[in-house]
């Protein structure tokens, strides 16, 4: 007899909402923040300068293999720099149980066995959540000071709630106060935090690497 044929496996993260679709701005408004952490592990790599050919090809192998776990949302190499052989991988997870998986798995640990002979030292993973990885060094310098990541920030911040404001402040306007103030106050923060952590700091920060390690 013939088995009924199996379902796929569901996803283990379904993010997508799309009753959003027809909400308009006040019920958008009223609904909670995503709890999304946005765990990012940075992991530093010393290769055996003889051994950079079979090195990338293995790193190539273990950033498709990490692809495949739950909560994976990216990765980014930064390769050394001239003469020098330390590999910096940052590695994105949407929560710290999902890297933790990725961490502990049998998969990982035989790859990493795998790279023991490449590496010229042990390697070292830091893991970092949210706003701490726009000043996490991305090489081998030391941490930028305090009063040059707030003045980084702030460099930031400054024009880009502005700019939002201007564009948000006409979508809640007519608004009953105080909920229109609040509401408006809402969509400026959340659209600040996520255009830094996402897509403006990453970038930014690398354009001030020179400056903030001085």
């Amino acid at each position: 007899m013939d088995k009924p044929p199996q379902k796929p496996p569901a996803r283990a993260t379904d993010e997508r909402r799309p009753e959003l679709r027809s909400a308009d701005l006040r019920q958008v408004a009223e609904q909670a923040l995503p709890q999304s952490e946005m765990v990012t592990a940075v992991i530093r790599q010393r290769v055996n300068p003889a051994l950079h050919t079979e090195y990338e090809a293995w790193l190539h192998r273990i950033i498709l293999i990490a692809a495949r776990f739950p909560g994976h949302r990216g990765v980014h190499v930064v390769p050394p720099a001239p003469g020098e052989t330390l590999y910096t991988i940052a590695l994105q997870f949407d929560t710290i149980a999902h890297a933790d998986d990725w961490f502990r798995s049998e998969a990982r640990q035989s790859l990493l066995r795998d790279a023991e002979p490449l590496l010229a030292a042990p390697e070292e993973v830091k893991t970092v959540t949210g706003l701490e990885f726009w000043f996490e060094p991305r090489a081998a310098m030391p941490a930028p000071r305090r009063a040059k990541q707030a003045l980084a920030t702030l460099s930031v911040i400054f024009p880009l709630t502005t700019v939002l404001g201007l564009l948000i402040g006409p979508l809640v306007h007519g608004w009953p106060t105080p909920w229109g103030r609040l509401a408006g106050n809402l969509l400026v923060s959340t659209a600040t935090v996520f255009l830094m952590t996402y897509l403006i700091m990453p970038r930014y920060t690398r354009l001030l690497s020179r400056w903030l390690s001085r």
